[in-house]
């Protein structure tokens, strides 16, 4: 029992011992230390505030012109879409990117595996939805209907 007493005393000791060493070691301020004269403060706080603000003559001043913006090809903005962290490069990650809604929306279980199943249930979907007249096959026209859907455009370039 009493090991047992002086080891937690020891333990205790240890730890304020510590604690006192770590608050030493504390930084203090490196700024300038008080002004001995107290007049000196009062004086600066007596100091005349100027009636009127300083102004500058800007009439024949003329600033920077602004960054001229250069058109940018098709191409140029494509890169630029997938460029994502603007590197000069488009990485794989960067490149598969564009597509993971579409693979969440094949992926039915939610487990990021792409199995036959899913890519089967999902393009059998598709083609019932084309497949207007049932006779499980598509005509041209039934096939125009499975083509990508074009982006919405602007109504104006304002």
């Amino acid at each position: 029992m009493n090991r047992m007493l002086l080891g937690a005393l020891a333990a205790l000791l240890l730890v304020s011992a510590g604690v006192f060493w770590w608050q030493g070691r504390a930084e203090t301020e490196t700024g300038l230390p008080p002004p001995d004269d107290a007049d000196a403060i009062e004086g600066a706080l007596d100091a005349p505030v100027p009636d009127v603000l300083p102004s500058a003559d800007v009439a024949g001043m003329r600033g920077p012109a602004p960054p001229a913006s250069t058109e940018l090809s098709r191409e140029q903005k494509r890169f630029s879409r997938y460029d994502r962290d603007r590197d000069g490069r488009v990485s794989r990650n960067e490149m598969l990117s564009t597509r993971t809604a579409a693979f969440r929306k094949l992926d039915g279980d939610g487990n990021n595996l792409l199995t036959f199943e899913e890519w089967a249930v999902a393009t059998g979907d598709k083609f019932r939805g084309a497949d207007r007249n049932r006779d499980l096959s598509l005509s041209p026209e039934e096939f125009w209907r499975t083509r990508p859907k074009e982006a919405a455009k602007a109504k104006c370039s304002c």
